[in-house]
């Protein structure tokens, strides 16, 4: 039987929600500019220096994780142009 995913709407608010809740505080400042791959049903997560590095170590420890991808310190993973790094709350 094939494995339903959340529609990407849920995975980013279950993503971002998690990475206000318990990551942000154990990455910021120290990660700034690396990327954590976050797994939306655990909370578990991994910091890479990409998201292909990121999900890998996430991956090793988590096979079945879905993922969802956050720059420290930054609006989005990836960009085009620049809008400068995210305010601190």
């Amino acid at each position: 039987m094939q494995k339903l995913h959340p529609p990407k709407e849920e995975v980013a608010r279950r993503g971002k929600a998690l990475y206000e809740a318990q990551v942000r505080s154990q990455v910021e400042p120290e990660f700034i500019g690396k990327v954590v791959a976050i797994d939306i049903n655990s909370g578990e997560f991994a910091i890479g220096e990409n998201s292909l590095n990121a999900a890998d170590i996430l991956l090793e420890r988590l096979p079945e994780a879905q993922i969802w991808f956050v720059r420290v310190g930054h609006r989005a993973v990836h960009r085009i142009g620049y809008a400068g790094p995210m305010e601190s709350s």
